[in-house]
């Protein structure tokens, strides 16, 4: 069946490229949106594309995670597909980035494909339909299979002051408390506007999560760091979020275009950050680092050049207790999620762990 579903995708993927990326991705989501409305056509999809096996299942955060691969913020950022998401095997999901107004974001065109890099170059600005809509979309929720993480930002199309910025972040939290099971708070976008609040800073960042801590209750609260911080920088986020957090998610896109294949240089020179598997290295990288000066204390969720089960297990030996994937489900089709985890599984008989959890952080140094 996944050799299947992989062939499938590879006659299908053609005619998904000739359209316009957003409006391609706006016609997937619409189409996940209706099978995840179909009850019994979401139970064949279901039986089609998830894969079970007790040795991926974890519990973090006080949340059960049937297995590690979860969908990356930015792929459905109004929660418009959850249902149908849900059926292609993930083991969570993260909606948003969520603001607290509504946003459209920046103008188009605003994602361009880089398919010799298997990348994407995306500068959508954080169009929002607002935390009131979102909040209201997954309340309507029939039934929840699997942990929804909501990635919360503010909103960019207004000028916002520090304190009015703090005040948006806040707001969203509270709209979206009671409907996600993790939320996660983006410091690290870089399609944002210039504003006077810098959450890399550290006097900045702890007056966010500082704020944040007093609204959360015990809710899980994560944040999600930049692939382009420097080492030094990394550890001064570090040292401020840690008192205040439940985990990191490692990384975001990034602006850099270093060791691309792309020869068109109008592409390259397309402003915006860049996913896939150039920032497979970076990311990992990240990760490690992250896990050594947390000494392994704060699960990671690993983001950034995930295609293969070999790509996630890089993840989790590097420091990741779980893995999200954006990118390689727009090259390599719905049947991702089932083929990792069943080349998990095979990773894990072949270097004798007895689960997940044991194989997490085994090639990092504390």
């Amino acid at each position: 069946m996944g050799e299947n579903q992989a062939m499938s995708y590879k006659l299908l993927r053609p005619l998904l490229f000739r359209f316009d990326p957003e409006r391609a991705h706006r016609w997937v989501l619409a189409s996940l949106g209706w099978f995840g409305s179909q009850p019994e056509l979401r139970e064949v999809i279901t039986r089609a594309f998830c894969y079970e096996d007790p040795r991926l299942e974890q519990e973090l955060f006080g949340l059960r995670f049937k297995n590690p691969v979860g969908l990356a913020a930015g792929f459905d950022k109004d929660a418009r597909a959850v249902g149908g998401l849900a059926a292609l095997g993930f083991g969570f999901l993260e909606l948003g980035s969520v603001s607290a107004r509504p946003s459209p974001g920046n103008p188009p065109p605003r994602i361009f494909r880089l398919p010799e890099d298997r990348a994407i170059i995306n500068r959508m600005g954080i169009p929002s339909v607002g935390a009131d809509r979102v909040a209201e979309r997954l309340a309507e929720l029939e039934d929840r299979p699997l942990p929804l993480g909501v990635n919360l930002n503010f909103t960019t199309q207004a000028e916002l002051s520090r304190e009015e910025i703090i005040a948006d972040y806040r707001y969203s939290l509270r709209r979206l408390y009671a409907c996600a099971d993790y939320l996660a708070i983006n410091l690290s976008c870089p399609n944002l506007p210039d504003a006077e609040f810098a959450p890399t800073e550290p006097q900045d960042l702890e007056a966010l999560l500082q704020s944040l801590a007093k609204e959360r209750g015990g809710k899980p609260l994560l944040v999600k760091l930049s692939p382009d911080l420097s080492d030094e920088e990394l550890d001064q986020v570090l040292e401020v979020a840690q008192r205040y957090v439940d985990g990191f998610i490692a990384v975001n896109t990034t602006t850099s275009r270093e060791g691309l294949r792309t020869q068109d240089r109008r592409l390259i020179a397309q402003r915006g950050g860049l996913s896939g598997r150039p920032l497979r290295a970076r990311a990992t990288e990240t990760i490690s680092h992250i896990y050594r000066r947390t000494d392994g204390k704060l699960p990671i969720i690993g983001v950034g050049g995930i295609f293969s089960a070999k790509d996630a297990w890089e993840k989790l030996r590097s420091g990741a207790s779980l893995v999200e994937i954006y990118t390689g489900l727009i090259y390599e089709g719905p049947g991702i999620v089932k083929r990792i985890d069943r080349g998990l599984v095979r990773l894990l008989e072949e270097h004798g762990y007895r689960s997940i959890a044991e194989a997490v952080g085994s090639g990092a140094r504390l």
